[in-house]
């Protein structure tokens, strides 16, 4: 008798590693696979993001460096100021 529940102890040990090991695995990947869904649908949104702003760069030819940015609107005034001490 006692070798029988002996080995219907071991039999329920065994069944019970079987399963958390297929329960553990399974849940493991379902996370894991979640996770890299998540993942990857957030670097194709920050792609078509980077492709829409740059499609709209270069469609908008009014969108690039303005080339007289920094350029003042009179040039002489300065030298007039300068050469001109009488004025205020």
């Amino acid at each position: 008798m006692n070798k029988k529940f002996l080995a219907i102890g071991i039999i329920f040990l065994i069944v019970g590693f079987v399963v958390g090991y297929w329960y553990g695995g399974s849940a493991s990947y379902d996370k894991g696979y979640n996770s890299a869904i998540a993942e990857i649908k957030a670097q194709q949104e920050e792609a078509a993001k980077k492709a829409s702003e740059e499609a709209a760069k270069t469609a908008n030819p009014f969108q690039v460096n303005n080339p007289l940015e920094g350029v003042e609107t009179n040039p002489f005034d300065k030298a007039k100021k300068i050469l001109n001490p009488f004025a205020n």
